[in-house]
């Protein structure tokens, strides 16, 4: 039920399982900056799915982080390293992108 959502976001439950360290996202992400000259990886990102994912996943722990919420598991020096490379946290319009 939407309770049992609300309750395990509050005690910070992952939706989404990463089965490699931020540190691997973080470093992929770095390579895509490099290739294509942004950050801004689309959600659905054919050639890492993975990659897309993770940063639609940097984005929304940083709203909860923003708003104090305890559930937010993104750490200052994180979003330090994501603020060097260019990271937009928020995105306005439509993300257009060629592959």
């Amino acid at each position: 039920t939407e309770d049992r959502i609300l309750l395990l976001n509050k005690v910070g439950f992952e939706w989404i399982c990463s089965h490699q360290p931020w540190e691997k996202s973080y470093e992929e992400l770095v390579n895509f900056v490099k290739e294509f000259g942004h950050a801004r990886v689309p959600q659905k990102f054919p050639q890492n799915p993975s990659l897309g994912l993770w940063v639609y996943t940097q984005r929304q722990s940083y709203k909860r982080y923003l708003k104090g919420d305890s559930s937010s598991n993104i750490t200052v020096d994180q979003i330090q390293l994501l603020n060097k490379i260019g990271f937009e946290w928020v995105l306005r319009g439509k993300l257009e992108f060629s592959f």
